[in-house]
């Protein structure tokens, strides 16, 4: 039985970001037709990953729908998977990966990005280190992809944050600040990142095919790493 992939998204108290998040659900379905997807949330929203895991039959592998690591990934979800489907494979969080990275040089080609802008990579923000690295390895991806410097950038806890260095690029020769927005809905995040002043914000990844790619790129890792670890022939032990 071909496993379900489960969708945990982390919540928003937007109406257009859970339609932005459901149309995401739909472009990862189409892109393997009568394979079983069911989108869920940490918090917040509804359904939430704790009702939908049990009401899931057969295996199951959980994708975070999370751009980072950090405490949703390494509290939060662990202690859903542990009280409600222990058997449930779990596979990474989505970046830093090259589909985000052409996902984010799309948005900001289809905004209007100039080659004067100075480039912007706005994150939600973590008390997380590990997290904060893994927004700053994309923010690299990205500045590679572009072939110019681009600053990332924290909304809530990190450094720097997005008016910081929206002040030290306004003291640049740069023309504009164009802000690569690095969340995947609307909601609280992205309407930070629009207020902050730039000439150019991004809109959010959302139903890109590329970040549905990405999706099913994590659930084929998680399961080829479960089966692995499984067929791995087990050390002998010794009387």
């Amino acid at each position: 039985m071909t496993p379900a992939l489960v969708l945990a998204a982390h919540g928003t108290r937007s109406p257009e970001g859970e339609r932005t998040l459901s149309a995401l659900a739909d472009t990862v379905r189409r892109a393997r037709p009568g394979q079983r997807v069911e989108l869920s949330y940490l918090e917040i929203s509804s359904p939430l990953l704790a009702e939908v895991l049990p009401a899931v039959p057969g295996p199951v592998v959980v994708v975070p729908l999370l751009l980072a690591g950090g405490y949703h990934v390494h509290i939060d979800l662990p202690e859903v998977l542990a009280e409600h489907r222990p058997d449930a494979v779990v596979a990474g969080w989505l970046g830093p990966h090259r589909l985000l990275t052409s996902a984010l040089a799309r948005k900001l080609a289809r905004a209007g990005l100039r080659s004067t802008d100075a480039v912007l990579l706005g994150a939600a923000g973590s008390s997380d280190p590990s997290a904060l690295a893994d927004v700053r390895a994309a923010a690299h991806l990205l500045a590679v992809r572009l072939a110019r410097p681009v600053t990332a950038a924290f909304a809530s806890a990190g450094t720097p944050s997005l008016e910081e260095a929206m002040e030290r690029l306004g003291s640049t020769p740069a023309a504009r600040v164009a802000v690569a927005s690095y969340v995947l809905a609307p909601g609280f995040f992205h309407d930070r990142l629009a207020s902050v002043g730039a000439g150019l914000v991004s809109g959010p990844l959302g139903a890109d095919p590329d970040v549905a790619a990405l999706i099913w790129h994590r659930y084929d890792q998680a399961l080829h790493h479960h089966h692995t670890t499984i067929t791995e022939p087990q050390p002998a032990r010794h009387a």
